[in-house]
């Protein structure tokens, strides 16, 4: 009897593993992985997607294998990769496009890079609307910068810039890639500005109408942290015309934030990610059917990728999603997310299957389920 019993709870507890597994399948796929190599922070860069094209920025340097920090090599060169696939994710080549070197002096996260142009003044009248549109911005210095933004109007096959971005009477601005669309010259970006004592950092709003020639500054996203602490790293979403939300990263947590005035006054609204390890950026986005999605890498046992659904806006989240917990150590994550046509969401990230071995670019492409949402 006990082994009937015994057997009908494994039983019981395979059928729930299945069921849990189906509810969101995922799978994993390679982007960029080489040997010797260092492919990390896609989050720093960005992702665009045109149907089932999809185009991330990523950084490769080489691999240094250490039990402090990053594994990164800082004393050797590293540069800014794209990886497109043209089927939705599944296959993946890489690009190393000319117009996005940094300018001569900028250093990326202290790693030496081959420079490229200078930062001039945009002129402006930039379409943000053309169909393949795509906006990255960069920064020297993760506390003070300086900053610059590229274009491209081709799908990233050519980039225009660098072209410089304001310091908006801030100590400093250390840009990564957030931006809303709000018509043809209208766009608003959301920064990390350095706090009073030089540090990272704070986000900010700013918008520009003239397509990219002048930048108005709109407001702050949540106080300044304590001189230890950093609310950095955002990734936003607009609700409504007016209505904007942002995920911040917070170590150790995410912070939701939500604007009803297009990014002057924001009030804060929750924690989609309570705990993510030891800091992670989200990446939020909103699904064809109303839902929002955020993802973000876990860096605590088991490392590995997770997400969390809301259908109300943002106003509550959902039970955590496991993608992915094979991770070898912390230094992963970074992702950034977009859906497919046939709905299903393609998550980009960096990661390792051991510490002592090389870091790459991954991806998970995972469905969500079917579901409604509304934004409030």
């Amino acid at each position: 009897m006990k082994q009937r019993c015994g057997l009908i709870v494994g039983c019981l507890w395979l059928a729930s593993l299945c069921i849990a597994e189906t509810a969101v399948p995922a799978r994993n796929v390679i982007v960029y992985k080489e040997a010797g190599r260092f492919g990390g922070w896609p989050a720093n860069h960005g992702i665009w997607s045109w149907g089932n094209e999809i185009l991330v920025g990523f950084e490769a340097g080489y691999f240094r294998n250490t039990d402090r920090g990053h594994a990164i090599d800082y004393t050797k060169p590293a540069g800014h990769l794209l990886a497109r696939s043209r089927d939705g994710g599944e296959t993946w080549t890489i690009e190393k496009p000319e117009g996005l070197k940094p300018p001569p002096g900028a250093r990326q996260a202290g790693v030496p890079t081959e420079e490229g142009r200078p930062v001039t003044d945009c002129p402006g009248n930039i379409d943000f609307t053309a169909r393949g549109f795509a906006l990255t911005a960069r920064m020297a210095d993760i506390n003070i910068g300086p900053s610059r933004f590229y274009y491209s109007h081709d799908k990233g096959k050519t980039w225009n810039g660098p072209f410089r971005i304001p310091d908006f009477g801030q100590p400093g601005i250390a840009a990564r890639t957030d931006y809303l669309v709000n018509g043809k010259r209208d766009l608003t970006m959301f920064l990390t500005a350095a706090k009073a004592n030089k540090r990272e950092g704070r986000v900010i709003c700013v918008r520009t109408k003239d397509g990219g020639k002048t930048w108005n500054f709109e407001g702050f996203v949540g106080p300044e942290p304590g001189a230890d602490d950093f609310a950095i790293m955002p990734s936003s979403v607009r609700l409504s015309p007016t209505t904007i939300l942002t995920a911040i990263r917070h170590r150790p947590f995410i912070d939701a934030y939500r604007s009803t005035d297009n990014g002057k006054t924001w009030s804060f609204v929750n924690k989609p990610a309570p705990n993510t390890g030891r800091g992670n950026p989200p990446a939020l986005i909103k699904l064809k059917d109303g839902r929002l999605a955020v993802t973000y890498g876990f860096r605590a046992e088991p490392y590995g990728m997770r997400a969390r659904l809301s259908t109300d806006g943002g106003a509550t989240w959902g039970e955590e999603i496991i993608l992915r917990q094979d991770g070898g150590n912390w230094d992963l994550g970074y992702p950034r997310t977009v859906q497919r046509p046939d709905g299903k969401i393609v998550t980009v990230y960096y990661f390792n299957d051991a510490a002592d071995q090389d870091r790459y670019i991954g991806a998970t492409i995972w469905d969500p389920g079917k579901g409604s949402g509304k934004a409030k």
